[in-house]
């Protein structure tokens, strides 16, 4: 008979739907390690959170499920040498983190950032309208001051730096926008419809200097840490605007503060940090043309039931001996 290891333990719903999806795959909910050591010795299967000690205790492991997507805190050396198959959680968040990058690109191009600093010291001005009020622009120049100031989204270039679920999702949005999309992706080699270049990474810069929203959607491996220096801030347009929804660890953190205490770049949507939470009194939290969310893109209502469909598919496709959804790459964390 198969085994199958869950821990941390899973409610009792939860592990109710599991046991159903396995059949007569005996399902041992662990609910301490010590229960998880001893279960894991003789397991086919594990979901759940995988340690250098639990691996080194089975004998017969094939396949481990993570909880999470992201997995550069969750693989680790024996784990990446290990013969099992390793399967992840992407997939489940791209809708939603897609609609956290559009409400940064609509902020920017509308304003919207700094007109609710305005509204909440009760200020009535349009953006552009302090050049007319110090009398730089008189007349109709006004109101072209003010236009140019308001974006219009159709004209823009959106360059996705991942072209995965997420990235594509973020990618099919620019479109409905009316936006010119160009992307870089390691892996991807056609382009969905409408994206008007795909690129390898050596195409970065390229990327760079054609995007007026550049959109990380990009994982956390060896290649992507600090990907992002002072030297690509620099080959941003000066108007351009950043969006990071990937990892922190992408972006070094003190160059982008630099470049955009420099006016390198136009400004930045940031939900992941090098440093989280980012600290209090840091320089970014002043910074008006930065929109600051606390790592709070993939949540939904949606995702925990996401969530639990992939284990029941995962469990049933398993025990059947059929191909498991999102098998990774252990070497390359994706």
């Amino acid at each position: 008979m198969m085994k199958l290891v869950i821990h941390p333990p899973v409610e009792q719903v939860r592990l109710d739907q599991i046991v159903q999806a396995a059949g007569s795959t005996e399902v041992i909910n662990a609910a301490d390690e010590e229960q998880a050591l001893t279960a894991i010795r003789d397991a086919d299967g594990f979901i759940g959170r995988l340690t250098p000690p639990l691996l080194a205790a089975s004998t017969k492991l094939r396949w481990v499920q993570s909880p999470t997507a992201s997995l550069e805190h969750y693989v680790f050396p024996e784990l990446i040498a290990h013969p099992c198959q390793l399967s992840n959680m992407r997939g489940l968040f791209s809708d939603v983190i897609a609609d956290q990058v559009f409400g940064y690109i609509i902020c920017f191009a509308r304003n919207l950032h700094l007109y609710i600093r305005q509204q909440v010291r009760g200020h009535w001005e349009p953006i552009g309208g302090e050049a007319a009020r110090a009398g730089f622009v008189t007349g109709p120049g006004v109101a072209n001051a003010i236009d140019r100031t308001h974006m219009h989204l159709a004209d823009a270039t959106l360059g996705v730096v991942g072209l995965g679920h997420i990235g594509s999702e973020i990618a099919r949005r620019g479109l409905a926008f009316g936006m010119r999309v160009v992307a870089i992706d390691p892996v991807r080699s056609e382009a969905p419809e409408g994206v008007e270049a795909l690129w390898k990474p050596d195409r970065l810069a390229d990327l760079l200097g054609e995007s007026d929203f550049v959109v990380i959607a990009a994982p956390h491996t060896p290649d992507t840490e600090k990907l992002f220096r002072r030297e690509q801030f620099r080959q941003m347009k000066p108007s351009a605007f950043l969006i990071n929804i990937g990892r922190g660890a992408i972006v070094d953190l003190e160059d982008l503060t630099a470049s955009l205490e420099a006016k390198e770049i136009a400004g930045a949507g940031l939900d992941v940090f090098e440093i989280e939470p980012l600290p209090a009194g840091h320089a970014l939290w002043d910074m008006d043309n930065v929109i600051i969310t606390p790592h709070v893109a993939g949540y939904s209502p949606r995702i925990a039931e996401r969530h639990l469909e992939v284990i029941l598919d995962n469990v049933g496709r398993f025990v059947r001996g059929e191909g498991l959804r999102n098998v990774v790459n252990k070497a390359q964390w994706f």
